[in-house]
């Protein structure tokens, strides 16, 4: 619990099962079985450059659970505070596998899972403490009442305690009650970060604005030192409190094989370089990169790079 840790972060983590065949989920008989949860993406991501990172979770008492310890151990991640629940499972998802770049179909079971279970009585002040920034995801934040509780908590603990904050809104429209509640409960969150990040469509929905400016704009009047916004193939455009901006293009990918992971990857570089002391531009281009790492291969934290990696991109 005393070990310095360079970005902490919560949310579920699941087992994944990705298709072995193109076609219908029905009609596939052999998966392969991987992780999977955006925050975990990020940590993993992070950890792999070698940042020094922290875990707060709840898992079942089962198979998926013991998986998803194991792949934290391989991947370096402190789980100091990862809760083993005996009353509800580990959730688990099922994913196509596509071969024309489109977005694979997800379908999800983690109704009543341990982490949706996830509250304030899971956090560990010392281990907060011992973080220099925290990440926050929507996805972590839709789960259920009690954990969206412990994620706008955590903001305002770690806003106070002088640590900075990165928010990924990370849509989930079919965890909320509906598009009203989503957009004023995230945009709640959004207020306490400091670095937002938004993809373009989130924005929109979001803000009811179109322009990445004028949404950069939206979050900077409320407090955010930092807005970014994924474009796409476009790249990404940010703004900051001192009227910093622009746009870093993204970088050209021949053959798509998963989308899903981009914003997580993204993510991962921004986050990182900026812990470094990089420039934004630098930063926006870390992300383009991995972002880029991310969407040439089957899962959601295969192509994420080490150190090494990165350098020879």
């Amino acid at each position: 619990m005393n070990k310095k840790l360079d970005v902490v972060t919560y949310g579920e983590a699941m087992a994944m099962f990705v298709a072995n065949e193109l076609g219908e989920l029905h009609n596939v008989n052999t998966f392969v079985k991987r992780s999977a949860g955006a925050e975990l993406n990020v940590a993993t991501g992070l950890a792999r450059l070698g940042l020094n990172v922290g875990w707060l979770s709840r898992v079942g008492n089962d198979s998926y659970g013991r998986f998803i310890k194991q792949v934290l151990k391989q991947e370096g991640i402190n789980a100091d505070c990862v809760i083993t629940d005996e009353h509800y499972p580990t959730g688990f998802q099922l994913k196509s596998k596509v071969a024309d770049g489109s977005d694979p179909v997800v379908e999800y079971f983690r109704k009543g899972s341990a982490a949706s279970h996830l509250s304030l009585a899971d956090f560990n002040e010392d281990y907060f403490l011992n973080a220099k920034h925290l990440h926050l995801s929507g996805v972590a934040a839709a789960l259920s009442p009690t954990s969206y509780e412990l994620s706008s908590f955590l903001a305002d603990f770690m806003g106070k305690a002088g640590k900075t904050i990165s928010f990924d809104p990370n849509l989930r429209p079919t965890l909320w009650k509906s598009r009203q509640e989503m957009v004023k409960k995230l945009n709640q969150l959004a207020f306490k970060a400091d670095w937002v990040l938004p993809g373009i469509n989130e924005g929109k929905i979001l803000t009811g604005l179109d322009k990445p400016e004028a949404i950069a704009d939206f979050y900077l009047n409320q407090g955010a030192k930092l807005v970014v916004i994924k474009t796409g193939g476009e790249g990404a455009y940010y703004k900051t409190s001192q009227d910093e901006h622009g746009i870093v293009p993204a970088f050209k990918v021949d053959n798509v094989v998963d989308t899903v992971g981009a914003g997580d990857g993204f993510a991962v570089g921004v986050i990182s370089a900026l812990l470094e002391g990089k420039s934004f531009e630098q930063a926006l281009m870390r992300g383009n990169r991995i972002g880029s790492l991310a969407i040439q291969v089957i899962g959601d934290s295969e192509g994420l790079p080490n150190r090494e990696q990165l350098g020879n991109f």
